[in-house]
């Protein structure tokens, strides 16, 4: 619904191509180039650095070839009108570079990042920021509405944690006094980088919104992993791309949620929202060791070499920050691979407005019973621990277990495959 303007490449007065970058700007998903939609002289800068704006609003001017500089400014283009102005261009952020999620939350009321900000500096609480009238489209709750608010409520006592807010203002970062004397010893104070801000926020508002349980299965997944191992080489040299575990999981995933479509779901309200389409978002580390959840939309009818692609090219832009605004929207379901750092098991946390989110743990050798015809015997398997968080308003134990189980013995009945 807005973006933060990160960083202005061109100034009043400069030259720019069509399609040439002119700024950098943040949502809560990533990083984006804008590029210029016209060619031209910049003519007017409308917004600073740092400021953030909603989307369809026009950010800057570029003057054209031939047009008098002392041309009547025009009307601010609405973001559904493709058309510009012959007189002057106009360089817009619109819904081709952000698109809006739908709300999908237990709440139907979508809150940008900027009022979920202000919310947090000024103490008030979700229940509270529900009574709050929105002016906004949907009866959303603007900037100026959660501002009004807090101007008029009574006085309350502020919060006890010092908060680092967008000043709504100008943008531009408001640091409450750090009281170093609670902070004894030896330490070193860190400031967030933006990313991990809102990572934090959304982890806080995710277990505030859903009653999360995590529930536990092993699968043995020596099949997978002998398989691999000779495939791989041949696989890398006639595909362009690895073969790596993720495709194998995420096969088996989808095969499940056919069969459990409730867990591939969201709460609106009081209403359940089954997802027909099933687009899996698997967790990413990037180089600053913060995460990101880049979508594969329609994982079930990609086959493995389309999934191989996929994962890849998804985890290559996510590594360089190539990554595009419409790469993290829309998932239904999540995996993250906590085995990649070495932990066995995980409980993570579900990533909203989804219902549930799986974990892999790394795969270990170890001796297991094994049961044969001819009796029980101890031999060295490979083995994995997977666990699941779900949303206990939609996903109840037994149908979490039975899910976490039947993925479990999809892994555990890989059949070598030609490829």
């Amino acid at each position: 619904m807005e973006a933060t303007i990160l960083k202005w490449l061109k100034q009043v007065g400069d030259a720019v191509e069509m399609d040439e970058t002119v700024l950098e700007i943040a949502t809560d998903k990533v990083d984006s180039e804008v590029p210029s939609t016209a060619s031209g002289i910049i003519e007017a800068i409308l917004f600073n650095e740092n400021d953030v704006v909603p989307i369809g609003t026009v950010i800057a001017r570029i003057r054209t070839e031939g047009t008098a500089s002392e041309a009547a400014v025009p009307e601010p283009v609405p973001a559904q009108q493709p058309v510009v102005p012959e007189q002057e261009q106009e360089a817009e952020v619109v819904s081709s570079t952000i698109r809006p999620e739908p709300a999908g939350s237990a709440s139907a009321r979508f809150y940008s990042p900027l009022v979920l900000n202000i919310a947090a500096s000024e103490g008030i609480s979700m229940s509270e920021l529900e009574q709050i009238p929105g002016t906004g489209k949907e009866g959303r709750v603007t900037k100026n509405d959660i501002l009004d608010y807090v101007a008029s409520r009574p006085q309350r006592q502020a919060p006890a944690a010092p908060a680092v807010t967008l000043a709504p203002a100008t943008g531009t970062q408001q640091n409450n006094t750090l009281d170093i004397s609670r902070h004894s010893g030896n330490v070193e104070i860190i400031e967030m980088d933006r990313m991990r801000k809102l990572i934090a926020e959304h982890m806080v508002r995710s277990k505030q919104t859903s009653p999360h349980v995590t529930s536990f299965s092993e699968a043995d997944v020596t099949n997978m992993v002998m398989w691999r191992e000779k495939v791989k080489k041949d696989f890398e040299k006639r595909e362009g791309t690895r073969i790596t575990f993720m495709p194998l999981f995420i096969e088996a995933i989808t095969r499940c949620i056919k069969r459990f479509p409730l867990i591939n779901s969201s709460i609106d309200g009081d209403k359940i929202i089954i997802k027909k389409d099933i687009n899996i978002g698997m967790a990413t580390a990037l180089p600053s060791g913060n995460l990101i959840v880049p979508v594969i939309k329609n994982a079930d009818q990609l086959n493995l070499t389309g999934l191989a692609k996929r994962v890849n090219g998804l985890a290559d832009a996510a590594r360089n920050n190539k990554l595009k605004a419409e790469d993290t929207q829309g998932g239904t379901f999540t995996i993250t691979n906590v085995g990649t750092f070495g932990s066995l098991a995980g409980t993570p946390i579900i990533n909203q407005p989804q219902v549930a989110i799986l974990a892999v743990g790394a795969i270990k050798k170890r001796p297991v019973v094994i049961e044969t015809p001819q009796g029980d015997s101890i031999a060295i398997r490979h083995m994995m621990v997977l666990s699941m968080s779900y949303d206990h308003r939609v996903v109840d134990g037994a149908l979490g277990a039975t899910f976490l189980s039947a993925v479990a013995k999809e892994l555990e009945s890989f059949v070598p495959m030609e490829v």
